[in-house]
């Protein structure tokens, strides 16, 4: 009996070994282990033997099934790991793959491409496109720009001032930190701020380029702001035309340009006396209203809901370049004899990206452009 079992015992072991499938590893399992094997037939003879050879018999018989439970659980445990690399290797996913369905290819944002479109307007009018710093000093921002010493502007809830480099270089190296932001320079140019606008590279404009000068500057710009018409940050187109005998009427008829490019060929501009710093005159331009036809109502009699019933849409602020603005531009050998007021004018105009995308499309809160929310983004493309 006792060989019998170290019989079984090998026989089961070499199979076990050689299942190469866990199908194959089962029917191994069944025909040892099973109800019906042998094995578990002899474990319930041997209540019927001699004394003597009871406790020997049962003895080996109970090691061999469990040796044998051990290898197998062992076994299954390896065909297991295999076929799950397998299955793991068969089912790889390549995410260079187009998506099944394939999905679009991305678009522009619908800011990004707004600006693009008033680049290409302006372009076609003969300007050239500048980009510049974010982060400006005051005096291009500010002083060079005929901003008062007191204009609201320059306070610290109205603009985002930020340490110099040298200031943060310096904090970090102190092992103490210090009670009280370093002190600006007397006069406080040398500053940075995130630029409030993107006219400070009108000054840097022309210090790099004599007259004529002919440019727009888009770019993002900061303030601290956040509401349903204004956000932390939002975008600019700024313009600038530098040359002999510029009056505002040319200012006019370039903007009208702009207009009809943008809200259709059937719209006219207004200009409204206004202030600003770095203007004089300065004003509001309004267009006429492309949803009622500058009507104020529309055909059914009611109020039209773009232009609020007034037939005009107010669209940018611009005006002359004022002379003061001329003084801050030093004479160099490139820029000789410099943009002397007497002998050169000019006219700027800046406008928001946002508010003309927000007028052509009825886009209702300045919040949407940031939400990511591709309920609305995936609308333009």
């Amino acid at each position: 009996m006792i060989e019998r079992i170290a019989r079984l015992r090998a026989q089961a072991e070499s199979e076990i070994a050689g299942a190469d499938a866990l199908d194959a590893l089962e029917q191994v399992r069944v025909r040892y282990l099973g109800r019906k094997a042998e094995l578990p037939r002899l474990l319930r003879g041997v209540a019927k033997l001699e004394a003597a050879e009871r406790a020997t018999v049962g003895r080996a018989a109970n090691q061999a099934r469990d040796a044998l439970q051990r290898l197998i659980e062992q076994r299954e445990g390896e065909l297991g790991a295999a076929q799950l690399q397998d299955a793991l290797e068969a089912d790889q996913l390549d995410v260079t793959l187009p998506g099944a369905p394939p999905q679009p290819i991305g678009r522009l944002h619908l800011l990004s491409a707004t600006r693009r479109e008033l680049e290409d307007i302006f372009i076609g009018l003969g300007f050239t496109v500048l980009e510049g710093p974010e982060v400006e000093t005051v005096h291009y921002n500010f002083d060079a720009l005929n901003h008062g010493p007191t204009h609201p502007a320059r306070a610290r809830t109205d603009t985002f001032y930020i340490a110099a480099p040298e200031s943060s270089e310096r904090a970090a190296r102190s092992p103490m930190p210090s009670p009280s932001p370093p002190l600006p320079p007397p006069d406080g140019s040398a500053e940075l701020v995130l630029r409030t606008h993107t006219s400070p590279m009108q000054v840097r404009a022309m210090e790099a380029n004599p007259p004529p000068l002919y440019v727009v500057i888009p770019g993002r710009v900061y303030r601290p702001d956040s509401d349903a018409t204004h956000t932390p940050q939002f975008h600019q187109i700024e313009g600038l035309a530098v040359d002999e005998d510029i009056t505002l009427a040319d200012l006019k008829g370039t903007l009208l340009k702009f207009a009809r490019a943008v809200f259709g060929d059937e719209r006219e501009v207004r200009l409204r006396p206004h202030y600003f710093p770095f203007t004089e005159p300065s004003v509001e331009v309004d267009v006429s209203c492309f949803h009622c036809q500058g009507k104020g109502f529309m055909r059914d009699g009611s109020r039209c809901t773009v232009c609020k019933a007034e037939g005009w849409l107010e669209v940018l602020g611009a005006g002359e370049v004022d002379p003061n603005v001329y003084a801050y531009v030093p004479t160099t050998e490139r820029n000789s004899p410099g943009y002397d007021p007497e002998r050169v004018q000019g006219f700027a105009w800046g406008l928001g990206i946002e508010r003309i995308a927000m007028l052509r499309h009825g886009i209702p809160d300045l919040r949407l452009y940031y939400d990511n929310d591709l309920r609305l983004l995936e609308q333009f493309g």
